[in-house]
Order: C-alpha cells, then structure tokens, then sequence
C-alpha cells in the first residue's frame, strides 16, 4: 500500500470540515454572501476493480495524494472522493437479477424473463456483486484515511430499477395490474434501504456521500436518489406509487437526502414540496432549464444545486437564484 499519511493531515481535514460547516449553514437557511460553489476531485485506480477491488481502492487512494491541497481553493469546496461504481447505473439491476453486460464501454441491462409481481428480495449475504462493493468499502476503511469521502455504487431509486427490470411492461402495470407494480416496488425499495444502512453501519457518516460524490456533495447524513425516470410519469402516478417510496428511502438517512433530475420533472413539484424528507435538488441538462419553477416551488429549506448547461448558464442562475438557496457546481 502507498504511503497515505497525506490523507491523515489534520489541516487539511480541518479545511474540509470548513467547508462542511459553511454548506450546512446553507441547508440550515443562512443568507449567502455568495452562491456556494462545489467540483470536488474524484479519484479512481488502474487495475481491474471486479477482480481487485481492494486493490483498485489503494491505487486511487495513492493518486489522492497527490491532490490533497485541492481542498484548500478558497472558492470551490473541492472535497477529495473516491467512488467506485461497480456496473455502472445496473448496480443493483445485477443485484436483483438481470443480466447486467457492458457494450462499447458501457454497461447495460436485459430485462427480466420472469413476470411482474414475482420479484423476490436478494440475499445480500451471497450476491457476488453485492460483496465485490462491500469488499471496496472495508478496503477504504482499512486504509484508515480520514481525509477523503467514499461514494456510493448507484442505488439509484425505486422507479430507475423498476423500469430497468421491466422496461415499459412496469409503466403499463401501474394501470392493469397496479397490485403487482406495487409489490415489485416495494421489493426493489427494501433492497435499496437494506444496502444504504449497510452503508451507514459501517462507514463514517462524515466520509459517506452518495453516488457522483465529487459533484453532488451535501453535509454528513444526507442521502440520495436518482429521479430521473420520473419525468416517464404523470403527477397522480408518481403521488400513488413512488412517493412514498422515495420518502422512505431517504428518511432512512438522518438528514434526508437528494433527488437528481435531468428531464422534465416539474409536474412533480407539489409532490416533492410535501415530502419532508426530501432536502435538496440535483439539476442538470433537460431539468435545469426548469430552474425559475424549482425556484418558485420548492420549500425555503430545499436546496438548488445546479449544473450549467447552454439554455441556464451560470449568469442566468444567478440571476433566477440571487444565490439563495443555490449550490453552483462550478466545474473543473
């Protein structure tokens, strides 16, 4: 193993629990002087990580190293992540199944064979895939390094898996046989839980961040989920049968949680204004057009975070926002 008492240095842990306390401030209501900026530094290892994935955990522990004063920008949160995403967004598809395959260098997924309304609980105790991102978590804590964050494989959401499962057989079920649909999501969503308190029994809440951790980082003790299915579904669909799933899910971290959007998700905006535990907002592309109505319609205790894109640059977001309640990811 490389030499990492760099990612031990009390200074710099100090810098970043700076940082920390400054975005909590944020979420806590504080008026901003300024928008917060974050583009953390994300750090990955070269051997096989399906073969060696304490390895591959060293190897990128070791090429932190080299970037540790990142944490020090006075301007940008940069915090030090590393992230291994074992299958991509099929994380748990795999888990639950599928057949998981990668093509041109991207993982993908066939749907199930088996019938809607079937589905059964994994046995987390002897998934191989699931015990390859266990193994990667006790590597990072073995190092016994306190400077960086772990990310999250992707536990996405319950509707992403359901209809990476069951395509539009799932869409079709929440009106033919919506008994079914529902049982199959209430499967997915306890898997998704039981992974997430793994995670939360074992790992420091304060190096623990979900998934894309160098872009969407949040205080200790928020989670995250991945909405961006969402948009396939109307306002009285996703009321009935995902809401109270998604709630569930991040009501299972201290804090609640994240919900990243990238389509057009705003018919939702009354649903997630309701949901207590929903604390913050990831946009990019598609959904961050929609800033001006996430801005007028979600709680004063929700967080924007904002990806610029050609059609919301970083004027208009700060235009639209004035920084209030905004987390600008800056970029590189």
């Amino acid at each position: 193993m490389p030499n990492l008492s760099p990612l031990n240095d009390s200074s710099l842990i100090a810098a970043r629990q700076d940082r920390f306390a400054a975005l909590q401030l944020l979420f806590d209501g504080a008026p901003a002087k300024q928008a917060f900026r974050v583009w953390g530094t994300g750090s990955w290892g070269h051997c096989d990580m399906y073969r060696q994935p304490e390895q591959w955990i060293h190897e990128a522990l070791g090429q932190l190293c080299l970037k540790t004063t990142d944490i020090l920008d006075p301007a940008v949160f940069r915090p030090l992540c590393v992230e291994p995403g074992f299958f991509g967004v099929h994380f748990v598809d795999r888990v639950l199944g599928a057949d998981v395959f990668e093509l041109d260098g991207a993982w993908q997924v066939h749907e199930l064979t088996s019938p809607l309304g079937q589905l059964r609980s994994p046995d987390l105790d002897t998934s191989p895939t699931w015990q390859l991102a266990r193994r990667a978590a006790q590597a990072f804590l073995d190092a016994k390094v306190r400077l960086p964050l772990f990310g999250l494989p992707t536990i996405a959401s319950t509707l992403n898996v359901g209809v990476n499962l069951y395509g539009g057989n799932l869409l079709e079920a929440f009106y033919t046989r919506p008994e079914e649909a529902a049982r199959d999501l209430a499967t997915i969503n306890q898997t998704l839980i039981q992974m997430h308190r793994w995670y939360l029994e074992h790992l420091p809440i304060e190096q623990l961040q979900p998934v894309v951790s160098f872009q969407r980082t949040q205080p200790p003790g928020f989670g995250q989920i991945c909405g961006c299915t969402t948009q396939l579904l109307s306002p009285a669909l996703y009321r009935d049968f995902v809401a109270p799933l998604d709630n569930a899910l991040l009501a299972t971290y201290p804090r609640g949680g994240m919900i990243h959007l990238c389509g057009t998700h705003a018919q939702h905006l009354p649903v997630w204004r309701q949901m207590k535990s929903l604390r913050a907002f990831q946009l990019n592309d598609r959904a961050a057009a929609d800033l001006p109505l996430y801005f007028q319609q979600t709680r004063e205790d929700q967080i924007l975070y904002v990806m610029p894109c050609p059609e919301m640059p970083r004027e208009k977001i700060l235009e639209i926002t004035g920084g209030k309640r905004l987390v600008l990811m800056a970029g590189p």
